[in-house]
């Protein structure tokens, strides 16, 4: 039982779902949600707040003006998709304290959402963050 117990928290640790992030936004707490997917794809569509970083840019060097003192919460596309998980683990690889968006923008959007971009999609709205 115990080891179920942790299975389940430390699951948790390291990700969370679209009403998990909604709420975050919705009680202003500190976070920094990151697309990872290449930069016209977050042109396209994309999370309100959420910044532009590929993991594919990310090295030592891009990173180093980011806060280490929030938690970044990164996401892609969704299922077939794994460029949240090498964002967080890049993110995770230089001290950072990350997690991962399950489903991705497939499931923020599904869940009522709204987006942001060429392709925006009105939803449910979130207050800015800024």
């Amino acid at each position: 039982m115990d080891e179920q117990l942790n299975y389940y928290q430390q699951k948790l640790n390291y990700e969370m779902d679209s009403a998990d992030l909604f709420e975050v936004f919705e009680n202003n707490e500190p976070i920094k949600v990151i697309d990872t997917r290449k930069e016209a794809a977050f042109l396209e569509e994309h999370i309100p707040n959420a910044i532009s970083f590929p993991h594919r840019d990310m090295d030592e060097e891009s990173v180093f003006g980011l806060d280490k003192s929030v938690l970044y919460v990164t996401y892609c596309d969704g299922i077939g998709c794994n460029a949240s998980t090498k964002g967080a683990l890049k993110l995770a690889q230089y001290g950072f304290k990350v997690k991962e968006l399950i489903g991705g923008l497939d499931w923020w959007k599904r869940d009522g959402y709204a987006t942001l971009g060429e392709k925006g999609k009105l939803g449910v709205e979130i207050s800015c963050n800024c």
